[in-house]
């Protein structure tokens, strides 16, 4: 169990555009890494930017879709659809991220 963890329930905030492509995915995304990596000790609020602009201005969303991670503490927030579970256990503290190598195929 991590110190963030162990201090209690994360607070989590995604902010969205409505039901775009990028929105759906990174909603999905979010829920799957929070089941899967926060064992459900976490409280995720969707916010749909349009709907809560002071909200979204409070927090000061630039680009959406974005995770604000309220607790633990310090805040952080990772912009993006949230495809990528080794980026974000890195970002929230639980591990370290598995870097991906990439092979160029020679052309011919």
């Amino acid at each position: 169990m991590t110190a963030a963890m162990a201090a209690g329930r994360w607070a989590l905030t995604l902010y969205v555009n409505g039901a775009s492509a990028n929105s759906v995915r990174a909603i999905e995304n979010a829920r799957l890494f929070c089941e899967e990596e926060l064992g459900g000790h976490v409280d995720l609020e969707v916010l749909d930017v349009q709907q809560h602009s002071a909200l979204a201005a409070r927090d000061e969303i630039v680009a959406v879709p974005t995770l604000v991670r309220h607790l633990p503490a310090p805040p952080r927030r990772i912009v993006g659809d949230l495809s990528d579970p080794a980026r974000l256990r890195l970002e929230f503290g639980l591990g370290q991220a598995v870097a991906s190598t990439v092979r160029a195929t020679p052309r011919g």
